[in-house]
């Protein structure tokens, strides 16, 4: 069983967001950069896969160098192998035709629901028409018996149960790993990551879809104004008079 596992880098939620002078870009200037939380618990199913049957877990990432410090950390959870495609992700389709070339190779395809920046949720499904392969997403539960994937998926009010022959393309919510079952990468893990071969591979030529013609933060929020739960005429002065509220 060969298992690619789809990483992503996304900013720390705590870091401070800022983009370029010309707005056209995200600065990543003093950044702290972590592995896309779906991501993680994509690796996590694939790492207890790994466990039961014996699977070979590849995790692929597109980005430059600097990114190199993210994939090694998940590859010390106890993947098998590591691939990068050198050339900076510029929008989800690019990613996917970046992907389709390596992804091909692989019976299951484990890609987060979405990246926690963007949250554009575009690759996985993207990856498999490009693949024609099957694709789930939304996925919540994820079990293999013989060639056939058990899946599981979250829908409105409820969740849908489904099967899937392999070759199939997995989009993963979080909620599939279970916090108590997060994974901390050991110390023995994290030495052997940093001396782990690292394939390297050239993008291949590509179309971008959006250009990009400004970014902006989101307007700060007005100051809290506090009213006293006594004086109702002047709470209802605020909301209904000055703020249309009603």
């Amino acid at each position: 069983m060969k298992i690619l596992v789809c990483i992503n880098q996304v900013p720390d939620t705590t870091s401070q967001i800022n983009f370029t002078a010309d707005h056209k870009a995200f600065d990543p200037s003093g950044v702290q950069f972590v592995i896309n939380p779906s991501d993680e618990a994509a690796l996590i199913r694939a790492l207890q896969l790994k466990e039961q049957r014996g699977a070979h877990i590849t995790l692929v990432h597109v980005g430059l160098s600097d990114s190199e410090p993210v994939l090694r950390k998940a590859f010390a959870l106890g993947a098998d192998e590591m691939i990068r495609v050198e050339t900076t992700p510029m929008d989800g389709f690019f990613v996917a035709q970046q992907l389709a070339p390596i992804a091909k190779d692989y019976e299951v395809v484990f890609c987060g629901r979405e990246s926690l920046d963007y949250n554009g949720g575009m690759v996985g499904g993207m990856l498999a028409s490009l693949l024609d392969f099957n694709f789930v997403d939304d996925v919540i539960a994820f079990s293999l018996e013989g060639a056939i994937a058990k899946i599981t998926r979250a829908i409105d009010g409820g969740k849908e149960l489904l099967e899937s022959p392999l070759p199939v393309v997995v989009g993963i919510q979080k909620e599939i790993i279970p916090e108590e079952e997060i994974r901390i990468p050991s110390m023995k893990g994290i030495m052997m990551a940093r001396k782990a071969p690292l394939q390297i591979i050239s993008p291949i030529e590509a179309t971008t879809q959006p250009a990009i013609d400004s970014l902006e933060k989101p307007k700060g929020k007005a100051p809290i104004k506090m009213i006293s739960p006594d004086n109702l005429d002047e709470l209802i002065e605020e909301l209904h008079d000055k703020r249309k509220l009603f």
